[in-house]
């Protein structure tokens, strides 16, 4: 009999199932807090077990969901007008003629073509958590490098190295940025400028494996690692195949951009969060209609489908919710966090930031939502890096490369299993060919979280 993975909603609920669990066995216990720079942080060496342990029943399983959604509804809200106006802009076809001009510009140069369409699809995840966004590129991207004398598993490592890169290197991902901060009490957007220098080097590092894996096939096309597949792609690039780029487009896309530097302004200046936001991204979705000519009946449609793309999401969120606070009302919140404090505390906290990173990488298998893993993780390892004198900004840094690297590589990725699906490539023979890249950029990473230690990032 073979096993089949639960839908990622029911596994949260089977983890808050075993968190409850978790609350009759577990001795309870806390730190003790204080206020630092307006943040409530955990005080090192401070935990005590309680005396007196109040038992949690059954019906407090229950009563954590609805109460969960109340406490996340501010995130919760974020994400449908993020995924109601980033809708709109794609009605445009702003995306698609931007990534297709740049297809067309780079159609002569495999190098170039390899390391700028990487480049532009991590900066485009990064700074707007795109994904799926891409799936339609990968027939046009296919049949490209097909004419390059490369192959389509060059063209989706293109697609998925981008994304992959694009969430782990993430400077203002709305999915897993905002929200990663937002439960780790700290400023929205803040380290933005450390997380974007630290994406050209993950991005180079991409480039590498793809670019190399690309020369063999074009040398030796039996090095393909899909020679002996049937691709489904077409046998010439249409020009047609996206729209062609206008003005228009370009000023969308310079709107998103003012949108991004007036809510970075007001976060920095005004003390601006997660309404002021969503405020600025709505007045952006309006501005993106009247350019595009969308009367407002079409952007309403679009803005409610793109809302609707994002329930499942919403939802994770509130039942991940569910899982801290069942720990937090059960008072093993803090014993959690201060046994795995223990191990880590002797290892010093440069090898303690690179395992809470690979920690979340393993989780990225069970709990693919990026949104929905921050809620879990989250409220363990901000204390955690509390308790082991680091800034929580690592914390959120480590959650950030476990969470995006992973997306390459494991199968409960929809958005990576529609990909690879769209292009015919087998899942085994996608990881014959990504898992050696997924382990130079967890080096890389590994580098970068030591470096982020010593330096105090914060």
């Amino acid at each position: 009999m073979n096993f089949k993975m639960p839908h990622t909603l029911a596994l949260l609920f089977f983890l808050m199932v075993g968190a409850l669990a978790l609350t009759w066995v577990i001795p309870q216990g806390a730190f003790d807090t204080e206020v630092v720079d307006g943040r409530e942080v955990v005080v090192p060496g401070t935990f005590e077990v309680a005396e007196e342990a109040e038992t949690l029943t059954p019906v407090d399983l229950f009563t954590a969901i609805p109460q969960a959604f109340a406490d996340s509804q501010n995130i919760i809200f974020f994400l449908f007008i993020i995924g109601g106006v980033l809708a709109v802009i794609r009605k445009t076809g702003t995306i698609d003629a931007l990534l297709g001009r740049l297809l067309d510009a780079l159609g002569g140069s495999p190098g170039t073509l390899i390391f700028v369409t990487i480049f532009v699809f991590a900066l485009t995840s990064s700074i707007m958590g795109a994904s799926a966004e891409y799936i339609p590129f990968v027939l046009i991207l296919a049949a490209l490098c097909r004419t390059m004398k490369m192959d389509t598993m060059t063209a989706v490592g293109i697609i998925v190295a981008g994304y992959g890169i694009g969430y782990g290197a993430a400077a203002f991902n709305q999915y897993t940025v905002v929200v990663a901060q937002g439960v780790a009490d700290l400023d929205t957007y803040s380290g933005w400028q450390v997380r974007m220098g630290l994406l050209l080097p993950f991005v180079l590092v991409g480039t590498h494996h793809v670019y190399r894996y690309a020369r063999e096939v074009q040398l030796d096309p039996s090095r393909s690692l899909v020679a002996d597949l049937d691709m489904p792609v077409e046998d010439e690039v249409r020009s047609d195949s996206y729209p062609a780029l206008q003005w228009t487009h370009i000023a969308i896309m310079l709107s998103f951009l003012g949108a991004l530097g007036t809510a970075v302004w007001g976060i920095a200046t005004l003390g601006w969060y997660l309404t002021e936001l969503g405020a600025a991204f709505l007045i952006l979705g309006v501005i993106a209609a009247a350019i595009g000519r969308i009367g407002p009946s079409v952007m309403a449609k679009e803005f409610v489908v793109g809302a609707k793309e994002l329930t499942e999401t919403a939802l994770l969120v509130g039942v991940a919710r569910g899982i801290a606070l069942i720990m937090e009302e059960g008072e093993i919140l803090h014993t959690i966090v201060h046994a795995l404090s223990v191990p880590l505390e002797v290892v010093g906290p440069e090898v303690a930031g690179v395992g809470m990173m690979l920690m979340q990488t393993i989780l990225n298998l069970f709990v693919p939502s990026g949104s929905g893993q921050a809620f879990v993780t989250m409220p363990l390892l901000a204390p955690l890096s509390d308790i082991l004198g680091m800034s929580r900004q690592i914390a959120v840094q480590a959650f950030l490369y476990g969470d995006g690297f992973a997306n390459m590589i494991v199968p409960t990725n929809a958005v990576l299993m529609g990909i690879l699906g769209m292009a015919g490539i087998p899942y085994d023979r996608w990881f014959r060919f990504c898992m050696p890249l997924v382990l130079k950029l967890v080096a890389l990473a590994a580098v970068c979280m030591v470096g982020m230690v010593m330096l105090g990032f914060a």
